[in-house]
């Protein structure tokens, strides 16, 4: 008896010390992230940001849920007129027009990547034939080792794992996920149905998971370290540096080269994926990175799809905060301050546009159900007033203007959209997305 008590008590104590141990590393890690976040407002000029609202809907400064009290704008950015007042008049014309607004997000919004960037080689840890499901694949686990030599302090690898089916003898599309690395014991949304991982090989496609916080933290006490600490040789940012959204489309990119390179993937048919902030993520891959084939926006929010300017859930304030400036350049903090967000050159029709003529897929859950934070129709609307672009290009976007009910599955043109009935998750829209890019991804 007096053991077993012996033990228990042991077992309270050390889940305890690991409870206080956790803690102490997130309030050291807040610490960190406000120190660099008021480095970066004093090198801005700025003392005081305006505070963003709250996303519990009890809060007295509750986020605003009220359609009626949405559209606070009057106007947005055009995104066929060029600087200088005068139209874009073909497609020909597109490209420069496209120059400028890219140069806008890299300034203002999400960084500009530095040049010289280093290189990555990439190890294949573990090799296996083995199943997923009914399904035999191959299941290959990678480290991309960061050419650290200019800066040694600093070492940077990037995790990615690829699975593909093991009875082709062709070159497969693959959808690439920007993934988590879950905690041991934690539980995570599952389908109902099949998994995603087995509805993509059902139809002899292959997937794999990149872990973006591999290669860069996902808060501002990481910004000395990672890609991004590593190419400034851990020193702080300047205003116009890029954020750890950019950072992560490098990785993703990263992750095509290594396909291009593998005999088993169809380079010309690659997706990316991704949820939340890695939604954001996904949607500045696609807009930079003209390699990736198409593109499943799950719950991106505002800094992803969702118009900034739309006065309704998540907004510009609460991402220059001192939990989420790291995603962003610098800059983008000012649009709290002295500014505002209809100062901002661009919107996320901008940012949707930059893909063009590329499929975007755009996917939010149900408001009663993921909550308005994140904004489904902000969300429609950054992909709907992007179809001018597409049309332009002779292409088409999503075919009304209108926000449609939830369920409603709008896949006829290039930009698509579906508010599925589940919470923060993509899962109840794998179906659609796999049927959507069915027709980009089939023989």
């Amino acid at each position: 008896m007096r053991t077993i008590i012996f033990c228990l008590l042991f077992l309270f104590i050390s889940t305890q010390s690991i409870a206080q141990f956790s803690q102490h590393k997130r309030d050291s890690i807040d610490k960190l992230n406000r120190k660099d976040h008021e480095l970066m407002m004093k090198k801005l000029g700025i003392s005081e940001l305006r505070p963003g609202p709250s996303g519990n809907p009890e809060a007295p400064n509750a986020a605003n849920s009220d359609e009626a009290k949405a559209k606070t704008y009057h106007s947005l950015p055009e995104l066929l007129v060029f600087d200088e007042g005068s139209p874009v008049k073909n497609a020909e014309e597109w490209p420069e027009r496209r120059k400028e607004i890219q140069l806008h997000f890299d300034s203002q919004i999400y960084g500009k990547v530095p040049e010289n960037l280093p290189d990555v080689t990439w190890e294949i840890v573990e090799e296996k034939d083995t199943l997923m499901g009914r399904y035999p694949v191959i299941y290959t686990h990678l480290l991309g080792h960061v050419d650290n030599s200019r800066f040694p302090d600093i070492e940077v690898g990037i995790e990615m794992t690829l699975v593909t089916p093991s009875n082709k003898n062709q070159a497969v599309p693959v959808m690439l996920e920007f993934g988590w690395n879950w905690p041991p014991g934690m539980e995570f949304p599952k389908s109902e149905g099949p998994a995603w991982q087995e509805q993509l090989l059902a139809k002899g496609w292959g997937y794999a998971t990149l872990i973006p916080t591999s290669f860069q933290a996902d808060n501002g006490a990481g910004l000395r370290e990672g890609i991004i600490g590593l190419v400034n040789k851990g020193e702080p940012r300047d205003i116009d540096d890029w954020g750890t959204l950019r950072a992560w489309a490098w990785g993703a990119g990263r992750a095509m080269d290594y396909f291009e390179a593998n005999p088993n993937v169809d380079e010309t048919k690659v997706g990316i994926e991704g949820l939340s902030r890695y939604g954001k993520a996904a949607m500045v891959t696609m807009a930079y990175d003209s390699r990736f084939a198409i593109g499943f926006i799950g719950s991106s929010g505002a800094g992803g799809t969702k118009i900034l300017r739309r006065n309704f859930g998540e907004q510009v304030e609460n991402l220059v905060s001192s939990s989420q400036y790291h995603w962003f350049a610098p800059n983008f903090i000012k649009y709290a301050g002295p500014m505002t967000v209809n100062d901002l050159p661009v919107d996320a029709h901008h940012l949707v546009a930059m893909a063009a003529p590329r499929p975007i897929f755009i996917s939010a859950g149900a408001g009663d159900v993921e909550g308005s934070w994140v904004d489904a129709k902000g969300m429609f609307s950054g992909g709907a007033f992007a179809n001018p672009v597409y049309e332009l290009l002779g292409y088409k976007g999503l075919p009304t203007q209108t926000f449609p009910p939830q369920g409603t599955n709008l896949a006829e043109g290039e930009i698509a959209f579906r508010q599925h009935e589940g919470g923060h998750t993509v899962i109840p829209n794998w179906p659609y997305f796999i049927e959507f890019a069915e027709r980009y991804f089939s023989n």
